[in-house]
């Protein structure tokens, strides 16, 4: 696909760190499989990706969670 930010490249398979928060909750997921533009660095996860680090941002902030730093995982690895 086509950076939408800067329209100058497609973009090809990578990784990326993501910045979450919610609340008083700060979570930074690193190595998220991602497609990145090699022109401008913008990542996009696929639905998949996003979903599963929303439903753990979630667990998260439920359990009262401040900060945290963790490693992208599939679920059930």
């Amino acid at each position: 696909m086509k950076c939408v930010v800067c329209n100058q490249a497609e973009t090809i398979p990578g990784v990326t760190s993501v910045l979450l928060e919610r609340g008083q909750l700060t979570l930074v997921v690193k190595n998220v499989p991602a497609r990145v533009c090699p022109n401008c660095g913008e990542a996009y996860a696929d639905e998949k990706v996003t979903a599963q680090l929303l439903r753990e941002a979630e667990q998260m902030y439920k359990m009262g969670a401040k900060v945290d730093v963790r490693e992208y995982a599939l679920a059930g690895d």
